[in-house]
């Protein structure tokens, strides 16, 4: 029986005996005329069945309905024959006006994302009605805007895991079973998701809403548009919603694509081993098999005319998987591991099904022709670029994993699994997978046109061409190029970007100020990384990581710049510029110390080695803060980390530790040799300042109020031992004061951690325990007292505690905020106490606590940074995790450049080099042996250019060259 309601039938009975033509009587023959006459007007004629000569059948009156549904099965999903040619779009908003863009560089997308037009764009009623060129005379003139195709993300949670994140809003993942094929994404999509806009502000226009990964089915997945539309529905905002969503009747004449998600591996732990899920997966496929076959063998009697067979066989819980095995779905498959992907594969040949895309897929890179085995065709693999080995599965990911990939002929995606990365820096992992050599055009594809044709929306998305969907973004510079800031963002031809004022007071945010220069509107150069992918695919994902050691002389030649730190006052000074010293330069270094900078230096004839730098630079390395780098290996492996210590607010502290805050020290817990630490290292990340403290995030995890002592470390150091590994046991005393975890509920109140924080500031412990005496350090202003905090107000009630703890001890605290999303709105209140600093991490709406921060251009000319800095507050730069670490100078230039020009050299100098380590008392320098710390060498360009890469380290303190 059907799921759905059927139409209401009227059967009628057809003879289909040989007439008798010996029967001798008029009035029979025509009482027989009569019969047939009535009959031919009421019924549809159908054939006799070949095998039948006599035979009595039922015919539903909607015998054609039913023709036509099974003529149907056959159609290949796509848009209508003459969708191009269409003058309006379905999307189209009365009265939206129309716009024409002239004199821009576009990147079209077509030709595998190679073409590039000069001319001009015409969108009307929501489509893309025109796209010219111009004359080669007015080529110069012409070149004044680069509009690229919009993005679309094909790994997104938007409006299923909203921000900012609250219990209340949360439809990820069900925990109802494994396999739940008959869940849509779309009946938990929550349109006042504050993240849409953000994500505008990136570029991104579209993006493949997935259920979480926590089943092996986890549902149905849609693909929207994240504007807001007049309706104001979920439904409103998916594109082709499917015949399925909609239960329309065009299935006849087209059909949509669908789209679903899959996951394997770690995540479906909870639901057994992977020998449990793999049964899950192949029981569901056979009985959507079994399904299928029955409609196959229902169509064919009733196509040749048998009626007797009942009803269309179906169901509603496994109608997705029947659609799956008659090629009609685009499944985006979560899968890490080999093994996990030589499953799937497995699985699709047994059950004859394509798979559209693996996501994640860190092994993909190393088993291409695996992938090449998937029934129907080759996936793409939607990967992100150098986030990695968080967990085990993840744990061969790799940077170079999309130019393997690409040169195996495997489309390449970017992607973003918002809100893990913020959708709005998904141009950020194209940029990276450019810098790490995936071809610029595949770079730039692999955020639109790629996507798209995954998602089988290639027609209208990820495209400009006419008859396309009016998506287009006008950027202020090449968007490979880093800090790329969208100045218009059209969708469906409506403006989104600047965004539309509610009030009568204009939008006039700036964006591109001092990128005039026609190097923006280039394709960046990249470095050569031919050596280290080869040597990356040689130890199956793993190469060697740790540098190797050079005493004696090292000669750099053709270096172009010298930076090097002032040994006394702090700051950096430029030691050498080949520019105000009419060319190119040598430094020779001598057992780890600098000994002759310039033009004039004689390059050594005893040299143990010579190496060219290629206009490149030498500065000093930079300090990395805020993650568990050093830590912990892969933070979803407990066994690889320091483990769960004691919070004396949660539960009673042991005995044994007879402390009644059970402070820890981070030294205690240090791992040295961790591949996100080393590959920081090879990134010029020399130091890095690490702490037991836990921020909020999606795994449920509370931050632990009091997260003991942090340690400042060498990144590229073998063990503790080592010379000059560990530069500060010591350097701050860190708390967490914060409301309780959105998804959990669980953690203190902001009262009584602030007032407990009061009580311990004031001296109420002894100073014979350690909570007592590191707490006393920091209410004297000894050590930094750093509090990781998002919200302005619970920052207004510590600056309070700071004054009145300030008043009682007569002391001068330093204490320092750390996230401190909504710092701007204290800015002046910061600035005015000169002892306060603050570390910022990069943007990111997560958490209510952080829904006020200042996002900065296309949405307001200010950044928490900007304003932070103009009230004269001291501020550093950090991450959240460990795999960050390595892109340090890369977000430093990106902040920069979000200023539109507001941060002068001399603060991005501050940012870089001084300020973290000043924020938190670190001192690598040792004044009195006139030791500095250690020094990069760049290939290629200056510490933030993307042309550069990391050659060499030089340590003065362990008197020896790191060569990488």
């Amino acid at each position: 029986m059907s799921d759905d309601t059927q139409t209401s039938k009227c059967p009628r009975k057809v003879f289909t005996t040989p007439l008798r033509t010996s029967m001798p009587s008029l009035l029979v023959l025509l009482l027989l005329a009569l019969t047939t006459i009535q009959w031919a007007s009421t019924t549809t004629f159908l054939p006799p069945h070949p095998h039948t000569s006599s035979v009595i059948q039922d015919v539903p009156i909607n015998a054609q309905e039913i023709l036509e549904r099974c003529s149907s099965l056959r159609m290949t999903p796509g848009p209508p024959q003459a969708f191009h040619s269409r003058e309006v779009s379905d999307r189209y908003e009365p009265a939206t006006n129309a716009t024409f863009i002239k004199n821009a560089v576009i990147f079209t997308g077509e030709r595998n994302g190679n073409e590039i037009i000069h001319g001009s764009i015409f969108m009307d009623k929501g489509i893309i009605r025109s796209i010219g060129e111009v004359p080669d005379q007015l080529l110069e003139e012409a070149m004044h805007y680069t509009v690229v195709d919009a993005k679309v993300d094909l790994h997104s949670h938007l409006g299923v895991l909203s921000a900012p994140v609250l219990a209340g809003a949360n439809d990820l993942n069900s925990v109802h079973g494994p396999i739940l094929p008959w869940l849509r994404s779309v009946d938990g999509f929550n349109t006042h998701d504050e993240s849409f806009q953000l994500s505008i502000a990136g570029g991104v226009t579209s993006a493949q809403v997935l259920p979480g990964s926590g089943n092996a089915i986890g549902g149905q997945a849609f693909m929207i548009k994240l504007r807001k539309t007049k309706e104001g529905s979920p439904t409103s905002m998916v594109i082709e919603p499917p015949h399925s969503l909609t239960r329309n009747n065009s299935e006849n004449t087209h059909v949509r694509w669908r789209h679903l998600k899959q996951a394997c591996g770690e995540n479906l732990r909870h639901h057994g081993t992977r020998m449990d899920s793999m049964w899950a997966f192949r029981s569901a496929y056979n009985e959507a098999r079994r399904i299928k076959l029955a409609q196959d063998a229902f169509c064919a009697k009733a196509e040749a005319g048998f009626w007797g067979v009942g009803e269309f066989p179906e169901s509603l819980q496994w109608e997705a998987l029947v659609d799956v095995l008659r090629g009609r779905v685009k499944i985006s498959n979560h899968c890490y591991e080999a093994v996990d992907l030589d499953n799937i594969v497995r699985l699709s040949n047994e059950f004859q099904f394509p798979i559209a895309s693996f996501h994640h897929a860190s092994d993909a890179w190393l088993v291409p022709d695996l992938l090449k085995k998937t029934w129907g065709g080759t996936p793409g693999v939607a990967m992100f670029a150098t986030n990695h080995r968080y967990k085990r599965e993840a744990y061969r990911g790799s940077e170079f994993a999309p130019r393997v990939l690409a040169d195996e002929g495997i489309p390449v995606i970017m992607k973003s699994d918002h809100p893990v990365i913020d959708s709005r820096y998904l141009l950020y992992e194209a940029q990276q997978a450019h810098y790490f050599s995936l071809p610029a055009n595949l770079s730039l594809a692999s955020v639109t046109s790629t996507p798209a044709s995954i998602a089988g929306l290639s027609h209208r998305i990820g495209v400009l061409r006419k008859g396309a969907d009016a998506d287009v973004v006008i950027w202020d510079s090449h968007p490979l190029q880093l800090g790329a800031t969208p100045i218009k963002v059209w969708i469906d031809g409506i403006l989104q970007i600047p965004v539309p004022s509610k009030t009568d007071m204009p939008t006039n945010v700036e964006v591109g100020n001092g990128k005039e220069d026609d190097e923006w509107k280039k394709v960046p150069s990249v470095p050569n990384w031919d050596k280290e992918r080869k040597r990356s695919l040689e130890w199956d994902g793993l190469p060697p990581l740790h540098p190797k050691l050079k005493k004696n002389t090292i000669v750099f030649s053709n270096v172009k710049t010298v930076l090097r730190r002032s040994l006394t006052g702090g700051g950096v000074r430029m030691e050498f510029n080949a520019t105000t010293n009419m060319g190119l330069g040598l430094v020779i270094v001598e057992n780890g110390r600098i000994v002759c900078v310039g033009s004039s230096c004689l390059a050594s004839a005893d040299a143990t080695e010579n190496i060219d730098l290629h206009g490149g630079s030498i500065s000093p390395g930079l300090m990395t803060y805020g993650s568990p780098l050093g830590i912990e290996e892969m933070a979803g492996e407990p066994s690889t980390g320091d483990g769960i210590p004691y919070d004396a607010f949660a539960r009673n502290v042991p005995d044994i530790l007879d402390d009644s805050g059970a402070i820890v020290r981070a030294m205690d817990a240090l791992m040295f040799g961790t591949r996100d630490a080393l590959t920081a290292y090879r990134s010029g990340i020399t130091l890095a300042t690490s702490s037991l403290s836990k921020t909020y995030y999606l795994d449920g995890t509370p931050g632990r109020v009091i997260s003991g002592l942090s340690v400042t470390f060498r990144t590229g150091s073998s063990h503790a031992l080592e010379r000059g590994a560990i530069v500060q046991d010591v350097a701050a005393l860190h708390v967490h004061i914060g409301r309780p975890h959105p998804l959990i509920g669980k953690g203190m109140s902001v009262s009584t951690q602030i007032a407990a924080l009061r009580r311990l500031l004031s001296g109420w412990e002894t100073r014979d325990k350690e909570t007592g005496y590191w707490f006393r350090k920091a209410a004297e202003g000894v050590i930094p007292l750093v509090i990781e905090v998002d919200n302005a107000d619970i920052m207004a009630s510590l600056l309070i505690v700071k004054m009145e703890v300030e008043d009682r001890i007569g002391s001068q605290m330093r204490m320092v905020f750390s996230g401190a999303s909504e710092a701007h709105l204290l800015a002046k209140e910061i600035g005015e106490q000169s002892e306060l600093w603050l570390a910022e991490s990069d943007f990111n709406i997560l958490t209510d606590q952080e829904k006020r921060s200042l996002p900065g251009p296309p949405l307001t000319n200010d950044t928490t940074l900007v304003k932070l800095l103009h009230h004269g507050v001291t501020v550093g730069l950090g991450v959240r995790e460990s795999w960050e670490a390595r892109n340090a100078r890369f977000d430093i230039q990106w902040a920069v450049l979000e200023s539109n020009g507001r941060i002068s050299e001399r603060e991005m100098h501050a940012l870089a080099y001084t300020n973290l380590p000043k924020l938190l008392g670190v001192r690598e320098i040792d004044e009195a042996s006139h030791i500095e710390g250690d020094m990069v060498a760049f290939d290629g360009g200056g510490i933030f250019d993307l042309s550069s890469k990391v050659v060499a380290v030089i340590s003065p303190g362990r008197e020896l060259v790191d060569l990488l």
